[in-house]
């Protein structure tokens, strides 16, 4: 019998990342008779917009579905909008029939609103909703993986991480060499690991290849709430501030006083529009002396107050 997976799309759903989960179901079965079957539902049963605007038609309510085999909750930007008590109870009822929960992109903030995640059960999300997920949800285990497979939970960062995930669970019941062809179908030349990064190597962000000033990079990005000077960082890496100083500046254009005070205020900003810190919490997480030295900085680098650039939640 073929394999049933059920996507429940959320307002605002990341198109890119269901139709990455669809995409390599389909390939399987045009490669091996149907292996798998899936079907799109929603809380309503009414068409649901993705956030680039594009309306995918649903089969059903959720609601209506009495019971799955394995449903993904596939969300995007603000996935707690559209909870309500009636969905929760839906998830729970399939999670205590035995059913296979997972989440793309922003999925897993449905799950756990539902109280479907154990305390050490890991998980993952898109890493732009990490810090939020981990402030409303301190006592779960939010990862930085690609994808996480454990006890009837499937979680992805959503994107293109998709397509991973599938294929790491195709090669499972249907073995490798089906999951490197379906890869190949889709000019993807390599199957990423669970444990790769969701975001750029710092070589490949900043375009750098300097084995020393890359793990000065790493050492700013580890020491946001206590900046180093430049002297303890030039130490890091075994040579003067003069030499570390050229070497910001031959590479990036830049000093590493500046480059350091952009990563974090880049990190503020992110923390303002993604959680619901205070501003004060987030001028000390980012290691600003003061609120009005940090608002200041920050005025300076995105021409706006923290306060007027606070967004809703991801």
């Amino acid at each position: 019998m073929p394999e049933d997976f059920h996507f429940l799309l959320l307002p605002g759903f990341s198109a890119l990342g269901f139709m990455a989960a669809v995409e390599p179901l389909r390939v399987a079965n045009r490669f091996r008779t149907e292996l798998y079957r899936w079907h799109v539902i929603s809380a309503d049963g009414a068409p649901v917009a993705a956030s680039n605007g594009i309306p995918v038609a649903a089969e059903a309510a959720c609601a209506d579905v009495p019971q799955v085999d394995t449903v993904f909750v596939v969300a995007g930007f603000d996935p707690l909008v559209c909870y309500t008590r009636t969905l929760g109870d839906w998830l729970r009822r399939q999670h205590r029939h035995g059913a296979t929960l997972g989440g793309i992109d922003t999925g897993s903030f449905v799950l756990a609103e539902a109280g479907l995640f154990g305390a050490s059960q890991p998980l993952t999300l898109h890493w732009e909703a990490l810090a939020a997920f981990r402030e409303r949800y301190p006592g779960l285990n939010a990862t930085h993986e690609l994808f996480e497979i454990d006890d009837r939970r499937i979680t992805c960062a959503g994107g293109t991480a998709s397509i991973d995930m599938m294929l790491d669970l195709i090669g499972r019941r249907h073995g490798a060499d089906l999951a490197a062809a379906i890869s190949e179908q889709f000019v993807v030349s390599r199957i990423r690991q669970r444990s790769d990064s969701q975001r750029l190597e710092i070589a490949a962000r900043y375009g750098v290849h300097n084995r020393k000033l890359i793990q000065v990079i790493g050492t700013m990005q580890r020491h946001m709430d206590n900046p180093l000077g430049s002297d303890a960082l030039a130490r890091e890496v075994s040579i003067t501030r003069r030499q570390l100083e050229r070497l910001f500046s031959a590479t990036l254009n830049d000093t590493p006083t500046h480059f350091y005070l952009n990563l974090r205020l880049d990190r503020a900003r992110e923390l303002l529009q993604q959680t619901d810190m205070s501003i004060t919490s987030v001028c000390v997480a980012c290691g600003f002396e003061s609120p009005s030295h940090f608002s200041r900085t920050y005025r300076a680098r995105f021409g706006m107050s923290p306060r007027s650039d606070r967004r809703p939640t991801r």
